[in-house]
């Protein structure tokens, strides 16, 4: 059943006598109380019922699959909630200023019945400034417990459902169900957004479609997302049969956070991929270029809350369980390990790596204890009971073999402890080992770090000198997002027993000065990286990647989860027909310069010839006595020659405009006719090895020019390749007139000077000799190389020396970031553009011959 909460929000505010038919859409929206959105100027009253004011209060609005509460119902039915202090949502608030008032969205641990969900909805936001998402059950069971993981949490963590019984094929069904719950979060999100400059994280994989829900209701949001799971690497992400809808979903974002560079890498390599999306690192930011927009990553692992833990560390319960555990435990090396029941943490291989070391060193029977707390499993299946089987049937196996009366090498807790409790075994254990073979984080290294500290009242218990050095030794498995910032802990492979092993003998065998060393380095890195440095970053950088919202003017298009904001400077609109052909109409002298690949032709397109109807609108073109036509490309001069022969009156710019020819009557000019191109015999070898060890790419060989495309070879290595080419050829040709460029999947060398650029300036400044100064100038192009063109157009028609022009129209193909006040959608509107204007010279080379009338020509322009 679908929750009734604020599912009629005219009925609940009716009382208030609010007409909510009056369009105030420029208005701040104030949420007054769950589902209900208001105005400031209709009512000033504030009170605590309020997600927000119009005031100046900084809000974040922090979104995640469950709200940091706990939950219980007493014998009477009586709900009763209180905050989870060590939820990471609950201690991210720290890293806020005391000012900024912190809503959450997300659902409870606990079904609510629909009759009591208002109630419950409103006591929350009071209460705890939450505003709760209550999923059905039916739809909780499929978007939690099936699609998030039975199928992405998994495949995140580098599973694949090789086999029917070892794992869940994709299911469109629960797919669908993800949906579902990601608008239902989406709509309570909204009843939270006040004004513009809200901010709203979003938390994990359960929520990544959340990003195109809101960014489609306001395009301008500032929006984080922080990824707190691995991203795998795009060999396994591709076999996600949703794999672009969540990419792109994800691209909504300003920001993307990850834990790790490998797995923000593998995120950039997805979207390389399967996207065509390219990226580049500016001042130390990385950023994705989507439509447009900017989307930048953050790579900065999450940390943990040290007062939190240092003050959990002083309760006399702690202080007296650390003496109890140290007394038990007396004599023998107390090594720990604290994991979630799961197929990724490897509990197993771990106790393997201890049943290995016993069996390798006898002398330590009897002196090293293993404690292995197990926290209850967050998912149910075949796969978790397997885990749990196998890890308890591993240690009965260990105590059996190595064990005795008194002495048990494994101690397993597989039942739930107080926090306190895991505190007092951090605090008393000598060695921590993380053992997972995939795992997003992992905070349990940072806790005992902090734990290992120690504190006043522990060491007094201890009989210490309060002034001690601390110790502590941790052995990580290297596939933890943890790893990388614990420089001095022991790496282990998780799938390598022997490596477990070493790793465990070498934790042994460590001198009290080393284990000193290593716990210093270890407990300034994590003490600096707290919980509240790693949010209070975040919302700094949102603050940065939001900064243009406002510079630019947002498009929306797409359908569904295809939907997408396309930014562009505000002077940037599609071309209108209707003005492009009044202004055609109107002029006198017309200097008309095309683009061919991409522009007259479409990028994917197998047979680049030009087609019949091209030709022959080109040729209407060109009959025309007011009209100069340009083709200005960057393909060799005798193959445009061959395409063009039956245009006599085009003006053809080969090469980038290296070769000018006005008609096909005239002779070839060339810029440099004196060009030496000895530069060729050191270019080409360079290319030619690169071409060898690059399957997939090739040289074109052209008069002026060499260009080697590598769109064929495979996309991270083509892109490696051609980085690397760009700086040999850089360095080997140096002393040369030449330049080097990339392209779109192409790296050109080619004379110095040379660009379309020049060639919109050469003729147009001959037409101006000769007395034919255009009155309308038309640019269309859909690369780097037009960009050229487009400034040279705006530049020299701003200049006072062109005071003739009144109609300019530099015209991008496709709506990206450009020079070109103008743009149209693809090469096919473009061809519709040049026979709609053809159409307008033939009927006006038809009136001075006397077949059509001049009101004729009217009519057919209307």
């Amino acid at each position: 059943m679908v929750s009734k909460s604020y599912s009629n929000l005219l009925e609940m505010s009716c009382g208030d006598g609010v007409d909510f038919r009056q369009p105030f859409k420029s208005l701040p929206r104030v949420v007054t109380s769950p589902g209900i959105i208001s105005d400031p100027d209709w009512d000033t009253r504030s009170d605590g019922d309020s997600v927000g004011s119009a005031s100046s209060v900084e809000r974040k609005i922090i979104v995640a699959n469950f709200l940091p509460l706990n939950c219980t119902k007493d014998e009477a039915g009586q709900w009763s909630f209180s905050r989870d202090d060590d939820a990471l949502l609950m201690q991210l608030r720290d890293g806020f200023s005391n000012e900024t008032d912190v809503i959450y969205v997300g659902s409870l641990k606990v079904q609510v019945d629909p009759s009591e969900q208002d109630q419950v909805a409103q006591k929350l936001l009071r209460d705890y400034r939450c505003i709760p998402a209550f999923l059905p059950p039916d739809l909780q069971q499929q978007f939690y417990h099936g699609f998030c993981k039975q199928q992405l949490w998994p495949l995140f963590h580098y599973m694949l459902p090789i086999c029917l019984d070892k794992g869940e094929l994709f299911d469109r069904s629960l797919f669908q169900a993800y949906v579902r719950a990601n608008k239902l979060f989406a709509d309570k999100v909204m009843e939270a957004i006040n004004t513009d400059d809200d901010h709203v994280w979003v938390h994990d994989y359960h929520l990544m479609l959340l990003p195109t829900f809101l960014r489609k209701r306001l395009h301008r949001i500032k929006l984080g997302f922080f990824l707190h799971s691995p991203f795998p690497s795009s060999e396994i992400y591709r076999s996600l049969p949703v794999r672009d809808e969540i990419l792109k979903s994800l691209l909504n974002a300003d920001l993307i956070g990850f834990q790790t560079f490998d797995y923000a890498r593998h995120f950039l390599s997805c979207c390389s991929r399967l996207l065509g999306l390219h990226y580049e690192s500016k001042r130390g930011y990385i950023g994705i270029d989507y439509f447009g927009r900017t989307v930048s990553l953050k790579i900065l692992s999450v940390g943990v809350h040290v007062g939190r833990l240092e003050s959990i560390l002083k309760l006399p319960a702690t202080v007296k369980k650390v003496q109890e555990i140290e007394q038990r435990y007396k004599g023998k090396m107390l090594m720990l390990g604290v994991d979630d029941m799961d197929i990724f943490k490897g509990i197993s291989l771990k106790l393997l790596g201890l049943e290995l070391l016993l069996d390798r060193n006898p002398k330590l029977r009897g002196n090293v204890v293993l404690v292995q707390i197990v926290n209850p499993a967050r998912s149910t299946g075949k796969d978790v009971e397997e885990a749990i089987t196998e890890s308890v049937s591993v240690a009965e196996r260990i105590n059996l073999k190595y064990g005795s009366v008194d002495y048990k090498p494994v101690v397993l807790i597989d039942h739930r402890i107080p926090f306190y409790e895991k505190i007092a075994f951090y605090a008393a254990s000598d060695c921590c080992i993380v053992n997972a073979v995939r795992d997003g984080m992992n905070l349990v290294p940072y806790e005992y770090t902090v734990c290992r500290q120690g504190n006043e009242e522990i060491d007094n218990a201890r009989g210490s000198d309060t002034n001690c050095h601390h110790t502590s030794t941790l052995i990580v498995s290297e596939f933890v997002g943890c790893s990388p910032s614990l420089s001095g802990a022991f790496r282990v492979n998780p799938w390598s027993v022997d490596d477990v092993a070493d790793a465990l003998h070498h934790a042994t065998d460590l001198t009290e000065s080393e284990k000193r060393l290593r716990h210093e380095k270890h407990y300034r890195y994590v003490r600096s990286h707290s919980v509240a440095y790693w949010a209070h970053s975040f919302a700094q950088d949102l603050e940065r990647a939001c900064k243009d919202h406002y510079s630019r003017r947002c498009w929306a298009i797409g359908f569904g989860l295809n939907f997408r904001v396309i930014a562009l400077s505000p002077g940037f609109r599609k071309l209108s027909l209707e003005h492009f052909a009044s202004s055609y109409n109107k002029a006198t002298r017309r200097a008309i310069f095309l683009d061919y690949d991409g522009t007259l032709v479409p990028q994917s397109s197998i047979n680049k010839a030009p087609s019949d109807e091209l030709i022959t609108i080109l040729n209407s073109l060109c009959d025309d006595p007011k009209n100069d036509v340009f083709i200005v490309s960057g393909r060799a001069r005798s193959l445009l020659d061959e395409w063009f022969a039956p245009c006599q009156k085009l003006g053809i710019a080969a090469e980038h405009g290296y070769f000018v020819r006005w008609n096909k009557a005239a002779e070839w000019e060339s810029s440099y006719p004196n060009h030496d191109f000895e530069w060729k015999h050191i270019a080409e070898p360079v290319m030619q090895v690169y071409t060898e060890t690059t399957d997939g790419s090739s040289i074109e060989p052209k008069e002026s020019a060499l260009v080697w495309h590598y769109l064929d070879a495979d996309h991270d290595f083509g892109s490696c390749q051609a980085k690397e080419l760009l700086g040999h050829l850089e360095r080997v040709l140096s002393n040369e007139p030449v330049v080097v460029k990339c392209g779109h999947y192409i790296v050109e060398v080619k004379p110095q000077g040379v660009s379309k650029g020049l060639v919109v300036d050469k003729v147009i400044h001959r037409l101006m000799n000769n007395g034919k100064t255009p009155d309308f100038v038309v640019c269309i192009g859909n690369d780097r190389s037009d960009e050229d063109m487009f400034k040279s157009i705006d530049n020299m028609t701003s200049s006072s020396a062109f005071p003739a022009v009144t109609e300019v129209f530099a015209c991008s193909v496709g709506q990206k970031p450009s020079k070109a006040k103008y743009y149209v959608d693809d090469a096919g509107e473009v061809v519709r553009l040049l026979k709609n204007v053809a159409g307008i010279s033939s009927h006006r080379e038809a009136v001075s011959h006397g077949r059509v009338t001049f009101r004729d020509v009217m009519d057919y322009v209307e």
